[in-house]
């Protein structure tokens, strides 16, 4: 289903799974399509806390150490998928923007096949040398018989687990971020309430320990991704490809090359924030298990603090990459500019509040009077206020990454969380002792925000190409103009209403 507008260009979509992101005020419509993805982020969050108490209260420390090894590989192999996933959404926002189905169907056929042969790679290498990748973490012995049963169910979940992931970000790619929330809350309140039937064996339910942790994530993605599919063909979304588009599934180089090319650098990212962590629990480690229990309660508020930044930064670049396509490259700027300022408010509003009752909010995850407690709060009297600045320099990378330009936030990141954070943490803990640790969060932050600002103001990613053949539009640079979006909004409206070609 499409309209046309009346200057005879290109026809715009309309209909279900595909929201035009080029017209509308753009405040708005950027917080209605980034709420749904921060509910996505929150319930994922929730679902793993969930799963961790189970498991540690029905089968012990020993069994939590286990899926705590082997959740680490788990979300190493997420975050490289990530990437392509997040390459595969640009590709399919600018196709959306510059309103080009044809080439959004060749993605999605293309980025399918490609993202089948990967995810059974993965699942079927990682299930066989789960035993030394295990081994090779120096996983406790107590724990690693668990963590081998663990791991090689969610290896064998895969496959399910990566498609699931790409068919979200296509459909927010084309600008329905609502179906993928509704569909991740049918995942994880699955996955809540097979875990325990399956780890105790209530009732008709097989009692499989540890392996019934896993097995829920198995079937919960696989129905849910299954119910997705049908759902998407029920709807004749512009990503389902029929019988007569079947030959689109055969891979196109430039297609692939892209994904991957392009998908690198966004993989790369979680590498390096990854492996940042690590050092930084390092230092931490250092100074007792004291404030190394009131560091790990610290992050459990940061990992909520930074989600509506993150939740943002995807919806900025979904949005960005539909103005991109389209042409409308000053809508482009104000996308930035209104995200930016969503940033600082959706971040600076949890992080006040944190301040005000974080006495309360610690005994979550300390008991009462643990000497822990007042070094959290000490920690985010200097770290939790640098998330403010974290999620600005997110935004802003989101909106460079839209037209293609994926090396420069890699840089950025790089710098200031190896060669500023770091090396901070690392030189005057002689002189500031711990502080310097705290610190350096807020520091790196920072520099992030002025590294991304900076190649925002003066860098070339305005000029940047995702891929030749996708189209860049040829709409005049007036998308502001209150007239145009008006006649733009009445033409999806009325394409809506018409009967299907």
């Amino acid at each position: 289903m499409v309209s046309t507008t009346r200057d005879g260009d290109k026809a715009r979509p309309g209909g279900r799974g595909v929201q035009d992101l080029t017209v509308g005020p753009i405040g708005k419509t950027l917080l209605v399509f980034a709420m749904p993805v921060l509910g996505s982020n929150i319930l994922q969050s929730l679902n793993g806390s969930a799963n961790a108490i189970w498991v540690s209260h029905v089968l012990g420390e020993a069994a939590l150490t286990a899926t705590v090894n082997a959740n680490n590989i788990f979300f190493l192999m997420l975050g490289a998928v990530f990437g392509i996933s997040m390459a595969a959404n640009l590709l399919i926002s600018q196709s959306v923007g510059g309103r080009d189905l044809a080439m959004v169907k060749r993605v999605v056929g293309s980025a399918s096949t490609f993202f089948l042969v990967l995810s059974l790679s993965v699942g079927v290498a990682g299930y066989l040398l789960t035993p030394t990748i295990l081994d090779l973490m120096q996983t406790p012995p107590d724990a690693r018989r668990d963590a081998i049963t663990y791991l090689r169910v969610i290896f064998a979940a895969m496959p399910f687990m990566y498609f699931f992931s790409f068919v979200m970000m296509a459909q927010r790619g084309a600008g329905d971020s609502k179906t993928p929330f509704w569909f991740s809350v049918f995942a994880v309140g699955l996955d809540v309430i097979l875990n325990p039937l399956l780890i105790m064996g209530v009732g008709p339910f097989p009692k499989m320990g540890i392996a019934g942790s896993a097995t829920s994530t198995l079937v919960s993605q696989t129905l849910t991704l299954a119910a997705m599919i049908v759902y998407l063909y029920r709807t004749d979304s512009v990503l389902i490809l029929k019988r007569g588009d079947w030959r689109l599934f055969r891979p196109e180089l430039a297609i692939i090359r892209t994904l991957v090319v392009k998908g690198f650098p966004m993989a790369l990212q979680m590498l390096v924030i990854s492996g940042a962590a690590v050092v930084m629990i390092r230092f931490v480690n250092a100074y007792g298990s004291h404030v190394a229990a009131g560091y790990g309660a610290a992050i459990q508020l940061w990992t909520y603090v930074q989600m509506p930044a993150m939740a943002l930064g995807a919806a900025v670049s979904s949005m960005a990459a539909q103005n991109v396509g389209a042409g409308l490259m000053d809508r482009v700027s104000e996308v930035a500019r209104k995200g930016v300022w969503l940033a600082v408010l959706m971040t600076g509003l949890p992080v006040a509040l944190i301040y005000l009752v974080e006495p309360w909010v610690l005994l979550l995850f300390l008991p009462a009077g643990s000497p822990s407690a007042p070094i959290a709060m000490h920690i985010n009297a200097f770290a939790l206020w640098g998330f403010v600045p974290f999620g600005m320099a997110f935004v802003l990378n989101g909106v460079i990454r839209a037209t293609g330009a994926v090396w420069p936030p890699l840089l950025g990141l790089l710098i200031s969380m190896w060669f500023v954070r770091i090396p901070f943490a690392h030189y005057l803990e002689p002189t500031l002792g711990q502080d310097a640790v705290w610190w350096s969060f807020p520091l790196g932050s920072l520099i992030s925000l002025v590294l991304a600002a900076g190649y925002y103001r003066f860098g070339g990613w305005r000029k940047a190409r995702l891929m030749a053949g996708i189209p860049r539009g040829a709409a005049p640079d007036t998308g502001l103009s209150p007239p145009a979006v008006a006649e733009e909004t009445e033409a999806v409206e009325v394409a809506a209403k018409a009967p299907a070609e």
